[in-house]
């Protein structure tokens, strides 16, 4: 990696971005049964409207984020599998965390798949504390929140 800041993606990030997150998430279409919501997401649209922070060149991690009246949601966080452990998600949260703050909100939402069982393991280190547990669609998800204040 020569590039360690989190800046906004660019249009020229989608395929990284793109690539990325099906990496990211592919492993657990057999685990869950469906494709994860992340690899069906407008990677362009998102990049356009501004969601999308990207760290490394090449990219090797990004966060989709949308900020609301009264929290920053943290949509998808994506890390290339050979960045896994170097730190590179933690950083992520960390930037998600300084963004609703810079932002102004006082907590930063989001969900995990029931079935992905790492995330509830790493959420509740990073300071998110389970709201509910909420089946949409085919989706069965633990929501999480983490108050800023």
């Amino acid at each position: 990696m020569t590039n360690d800041e989190i800046r906004p993606a660019r249009p020229a990030d989608v395929p990284a971005v793109k690539a990325v997150t099906d990496r990211a998430y592919h492993h657990y279409i057999a685990r869950i049964g469906v494709v994860p919501q992340p690899m069906e997401a407008d990677h362009m649209a998102n990049v356009a409207a501004g969601r999308v922070f990207v760290v490394g060149e090449p990219v090797i991690g990004l966060v989709v984020i949308e900020a609301h009246d009264d929290h920053l949601f943290l949509d998808s966080i994506a890390v290339h599998p050979d960045a896994r452990g170097t730190g590179v998600g933690r950083r992520l949260l960390e930037f998600v965390d300084a963004r609703a703050r810079a932002l102004g909100l006082p907590e930063v939402r989001l969900y995990t798949n029931a079935l992905m069982w790492e995330n509830q393991e790493i959420y509740p280190k990073h300071g998110y504390e389970v709201v509910e547990r909420r089946v949409d669609g085919p989706y069965d998800r633990i929501h999480y929140r983490k108050r800023l204040d």
